[in-house]
């Protein structure tokens, strides 16, 4: 989803309505939690084999511990 897209989704929601966003809590009935958004920023993203999704790149720790070479993005992140 690009920004153009959110913003043009959320134009047709009440503007006075809390934005929360959903994943699953890993548990086992598989239950979709929904926390608030507090934050919107932008940062990095790289895949995660390990994960088998994008995972946020955290300077401090990544750039000792990860090749320089990977796929990364700058994305939106909302949490």
């Amino acid at each position: 989803m690009l920004v153009s897209d959110l913003i043009e989704l959320l134009q047709e929601m009440p503007q006075d309505a809390e934005v929360h966003f959903s994943y699953n809590y890993g548990d086992h009935w598989r239950t979709q939690v929904a926390p608030k958004v507090d934050e919107v920023y932008m940062g990095e993203v790289k895949y995660s084999d390990y994960h088998r999704m994008p995972k946020v790149i955290e300077r401090d720790y990544d750039d000792e511990h990860d090749s320089t070479d990977e796929q990364q993005s700058q994305v939106v992140i909302l949490s």
